[in-house]
């Protein structure tokens, strides 16, 4: 079994098919598509390949070590991520085709008008740390697929 983050940007991302912002929908469209994801964790959870999955409220910080006292925080000076990610889920399945078959079945939840979105998902595998290289000649890790 391998990990993946199936990530869902609000802005970002190649255009949807349906691509009314959330902002616009109505309270049954917003509700009809929350249902559908709770319906596909439930879904996940019964063939035990769900892990987590949570949205994101728009609010956000940047925060880093700066010695001593309180850290910085900021806005930025990197992207406006509130802007572009709204959400995740990690599944944990036995490919990456069965990873890219989750993330098609999620792209169609309902949107505006009832319609589903068709939305790009990014699926990103987790680096597995058995199998990450550490012997200083590269930056580089290996993932599982």
């Amino acid at each position: 079994m391998a990990k993946y983050l199936l990530l869902k940007h609000y802005r970002g991302a190649p255009a949807a098919v349906n691509d009314v912002p959330m902002d616009q929908w109505t309270p049954e469209e917003i509700s009809a598509h929350v249902q559908y994801m709770q319906d596909f964790a439930t879904r996940l959870e019964g063939t035990g390949e769900f892990v987590d999955g949570q949205a994101l409220s728009p609010e956000g910080t940047f925060v880093r070590s700066d010695g001593e006292g309180r850290p910085p925080v900021t806005d930025g000076p990197f992207a406006e991520t509130k802007d572009l990610i709204a959400g995740w889920m990690v599944i944990d399945v036995d490919s990456y085709e069965r990873a890219l078959e989750l993330a098609g079945d999620l792209s169609a939840a309902p949107g505006a008008g009832g319609k589903p979105i068709h939305e790009w998902l990014e699926v990103r595998p987790f680096l597995a740390a058995d199998r990450c290289h550490d012997d200083h000649r590269s930056d580089t890790a290996t993932v599982t697929e």
